[in-house]
C-alpha cells in the first residue's frame, strides 16, 4: 500500500476504532420518544419550569409579499415553523402549511403560487414545492435529491433551480417544463456546487454560480436555448461573489463582489461592454443583501457595521440616497419590494426582541413592524442587551465580542459561558437569543460571544486567518480571551464553560484540550472530532468546499496537520466534564463524528453526557427536542458552574 494510502487507511481506523473500544464507565441510558439521553440525570422540574418563558418566546420571519395582499411570514405555533399570511400590520396570522416538518424559503412566484422547501427529519435532502391559491400543493422534485436556489423570470414561465444526487459532488441546474417527463428536464450539467443565481427579465439567459469556497466563486451567463455558457467577468486570483439581479432591461447585472477590496461591495455590470460601476461606495464593511425594485428604480441593500445592520435606501438611476429608516440596532434579513415598489419588507431581531416582519413605505419615510412575536412571558425591559467589546490575541490582534452579564451584587463575580459559533466562516450578531438571556438571568452567568479569527464581517485578510494549518490560531485567541477574562472585576474566571455547535462544536472540543486546566467543562453540539473521518464521511456535495476551507487530508503534509490537532488524538488532554449532543441525520457532521468522542472520553474517565435526537439534522429544528437540549444544557450547566443543586 503507498505511504499516503497507509496513512488516511490508518488514521480512519484509529478515528472508528473507538466504538468497539470496552466503555469504562457505566452508561445510563433513557429514550424518551425520538431522545436518546445518555448519562443525564432526571431534571428537576423545577428547571423546565424556569425555562418555559424563554423556550415559548416566538419569532417570525418575513419572507415575501403575498400575491392576495400583506406579507407572506415563516413562524412556530406548534412543533415546527410553517408558513403563515398575515394581512396587515397587527393583523392575525392565518397559517397555510401543516406539515411534521418545518418549512423554510418561502417566496411567491408570478402568478401568485407559493414556493417553498421542506426537508425530512433534517436530513437536508430539500424538496421543492408550489402551492396553488386553493392550498393545493404539488412537490416539484424528484425525491432522495437535494434542491435548492430556485431562480425564475418576472413572468414566471422560466422556473430553475439546482439538484444534487445521493453520492456526487456536481449539481444540475433544473427546469421546470410541464411537457418533459416528471415535468422538469435538465439543462445545464455541472460541476461542483453550481446553482442558478437569477434569470434575465425574457427568460433567455440564467445567471449561474460556481462555489468553491467562502474566498472565491465565479459567476456565468446560461443561454437557456443553446445550454452555451460565457463566464462574467473573468479574473486573474480568487475572487468572491454573492448574489446577483438582472435589471429590469435586462442590460446590466447587480452582485456583490470583494474584487480590489478587503469587503463585499455592490456592483454594477454592463453586460454590453463588460465595464464595472461601484453602486454601494467604499466602506469599511461588508454589503450583504440588496434588492432592486420591480421597475428598476429603487435600490435597497444592507451593510453589516461591526455585527449591526444598516439598511440604505437609494435612488438607482441617478445613485442619490432617498429618506433612510431608522431601526432599532440589530439585524436586519429578507428584503424584498411589494409588487408596486412602494414598500420594502423584511425581517429585523434586535437583542431584546425576537425576529419580526418590519416594512419602509418609500413615500412616507414610515417604519411599519406588521408582527409582534411574543416572549413567552418575559418582560423585555429585563432582557440583556450585550456590550461590544474587543481583546488583544497572542499576536496583538484585536477580536470582537458580544458580552452579555447578568445584574451583580457589588463585589460579586460571575461564571462565565464562552459561546462560538458555527461555520467557521460565520459571525455571531446581536440578535435575541434565548440561551443568552435565560443563563444571564436564571443562572446568573455572563455569556461572551466572541467572533475569532475567521469570522466573516471583518474582511477577507481577517477571514483567512485561520485557514488550513492556521487553524488552532482561532483556538489560541479564546486563550486570549480566558486572559482577558482573568482581568474582569466582575467575571470569574475560575468557573468558566466553553460552549459551541458545528464548527464551534469542533472549537468547543479543540478548547477543552488546549486549556482544560483553565475551564469547568465544556458543551459541544455536532462537531468535528476528527478531521480525516470528518471529510470522508461529510456528504459528497459538500466535500470538496470543506477541503477549501479545512484542508485537503490527501495531502501528506495536511494528513499531518489533522492528526497534530485533531480533538480525537488530544482526548487525554481533557480533564472536566463535557455534554455531547447530536442529530441522528445530520448530512454536514456525521453523527460518527460524536460517537468516536463520546466513546474516547469515557475510555479516559472523563464524566460525558450524551444526547441524540433521531428525528433531527445539524441543528434542531423542533421545538420538543429544543426545549429538551435546553434542559439538559441548563442541568449541566449548574453542575460544572455550581449555580444550582447538581441532579
Amino acid at each position: 500500500m503507498k505511504p499516503r494510502l497507509f496513512a488516511l487507511s490508518l488514521a480512519l481506523a484509529l478515528s472508528t476504532s473507538t466504538l468497539a473500544l470496552a466503555q469504562t464507565q457505566p452508561v445510563e441510558r433513557r429514550e424518551i420518544g425520538n431522545q436518546i439521553l445518555e448519562n443525564v440525570p432526571v431534571a428537576d422540574p423545577a428547571i423546565r419550569a424556569s425555562l418555559a418563558r424563554y423556550q415559548n418566546a416566538r419569532s417570525a420571519s418575513f419572507q415575501d409579499w403575498a400575491a392576495g395582499g400583506g406579507m407572506l411570514i415563516v413562524t412556530r405555533f406548534g412543533n415546527t415553523n410553517q408558513i403563515h399570511q398575515v394581512a396587515a400590520p397587527g393583523a392575525d396570522r392565518s397559517q397555510l402549511t401543516f406539515h411534521d416538518e418545518p418549512v423554510s424559503g418561502v417566496h411567491t412566484l408570478p402568478g401568485g403560487e407559493v414556493l417553498f422547501s421542506k426537508d425530512t427529519g433534517g436530513d437536508e435532502w430539500f424538496q421543492l414545492f408550489v402551492r396553488d391559491a386553493s392550498g393545493k400543493e404539488v412537490q416539484l422534485t424528484e425525491a432522495g435529491t437535494r434542491n435548492q436556489s430556485p431562480a425564475w423570470s418576472g413572468d414566471g414561465k422560466v422556473l430553475v433551480w439546482s439538484r444534487a444526487t445521493k453520492g456526487s459532488a456536481n449539481y444540475d441546474v433544473v427546469m421546470r417544463d410541464p411537457s418533459a417527463q416528471g415535468g422538469r428536464r435538465v439543462i445545464f450539467k455541472g460541476e461542483g456546487q453550481v446553482s442558478p443565481i437569477d434569470v434575465s427579465p425574457d427568460g433567455k439567459t440564467v445567471l449561474l454560480g460556481r462555489y468553491f469556497s467562502i474566498g472565491e466563486s465565479r459567476r456565468w451567463l446560461l443561454d437557456v436555448a443553446t445550454g452555451k455558457t460565457t463566464e462574467l467577468n473573468p479574473v486573474k486570483g480568487k475572487v468572491s461573489y454573492d448574489g446577483g439581479l438582472f435589471t429590469p432591461d435586462g442590460k446590466s447585472l447587480l452582485m456583490l463582489s470583494d474584487e480590489g477590496s478587503d469587503f463585499m461591495r455592490l456592483v454594477e455590470f454592463d453586460l454590453a461592454t463588460g465595464k464595472k460601476h461601484l453602486v454601494s461606495g467604499e466602506r469599511p464593511w461588508d454589503v450583504e443583501d440588496f434588492k432592486l425594485s420591480k421597475d428598476g428604480r429603487v435600490l435597497a441593500y444592507v451593510v453589516n457595521e461591526d455585527g449591526y445592520s444598516k439598511l440604505v435606501v437609494q435612488d438607482f438611476r441617478t445613485r442619490r440616497a432617498l429618506p433612510q429608516p431608522q431601526l432599532p440596532g440589530g439585524v436586519v434579513s429578507n428584503l424584498a419590494f411589494s409588487e408596486d415598489g412602494s414598500k420594502i419588507g423584511f425581517s429585523l431581531a434586535t437583542p431584546t426582541a425576537a425576529s419580526d416582519a418590519w416594512s419602509f413605505d418609500l413615500a412616507s419615510g414610515q417604519v411599519t413592524r406588521w408582527t409582534a412575536s411574543e416572549l413567552g412571558g418575559l418582560d423585555a425591559k429585563a432582557l440583556v442587551s450585550p456590550e461590544l467589546v474587543r481583546f488583544p490575541s497572542f499576536d496583538k490582534r484585536s477580536i470582537p465580542a458580544f458580552v452579555y452579564k447578568p445584574k451583580l451584587a457589588a463585589g460579586q463575580k460571575a461564571p462565565v459561558i464562552i459561546d462560538i459559533h458555527g461555520g467557521p466562516e460565520g459571525q455571531s450578531r446581536p440578535v435575541f437569543n434565548p440561551f443568552h438571556q435565560h443563563t444571564t438571568a436564571e443562572l446568573g452567568a455572563a455569556v461572551i460571544v466572541t467572533n475569532v479569527r475567521g469570522s466573516s464581517g471583518y474582511g477577507k485578510t481577517f477571514l483567512n486567518l485561520d485557514n488550513a494549518e492556521k487553524r488552532e490560531d482561532s483556538v489560541k485567541d479564546i486563550g486570549a480571551l480566558l486572559d482577558w477574562i482573568k482581568t474582569q472585576p466582575d467575571l470569574d474566571p475560575n468557573r468558566v464553560v466553553v460552549y459551541g455547535q458545528s464548527y464551534g462544536g469542533y472549537m468547543s472540543l479543540a478548547v477543552m484540550t488546549h486549556y482544560s486546566d483553565r475551564l469547568a467543562g465544556g458543551v459541544e453540539r455536532y462537531g468535528i472530532s476528527n478531521f480525516v473521518s470528518f471529510l470522508q464521511n461529510t456528504e459528497a456535495y459538500r466535500r470538496d468546499l470543506r477541503r477549501a476551507e479545512y484542508g485537503d487530508e490527501r495531502d501528506p503534509k495536511m494528513l499531518k496537520a489533522f492528526e497534530t490537532i485533531s480533538p480525537l488524538n488530544n482526548v487525554g488532554k481533557i480533564t472536566k466534564p463535557m455534554l455531547v449532543m447530536q442529530g441522528w441525520n445530520d448530512p454536514r457532521v456525521p453523527k460518527s463524528e460524536s460517537d468516536q468522542v463520546v466513546a474516547k472520553l469515557r475510555e479516559k474517565g472523563v464524566e460525558t453526557w450524551y444526547v441524540q435526537f433521531k428525528d433531527e439534522g445539524h441543528g434542531f429544528a423542533k421545538k420538543i427536542n429544543n426545549d429538551r437540549r435546553r434542559e439538559v444544557e441548563t442541568q449541566f450547566l449548574q453542575k460544572v458552574l455550581g449555580t444550582g443543586a447538581a441532579q
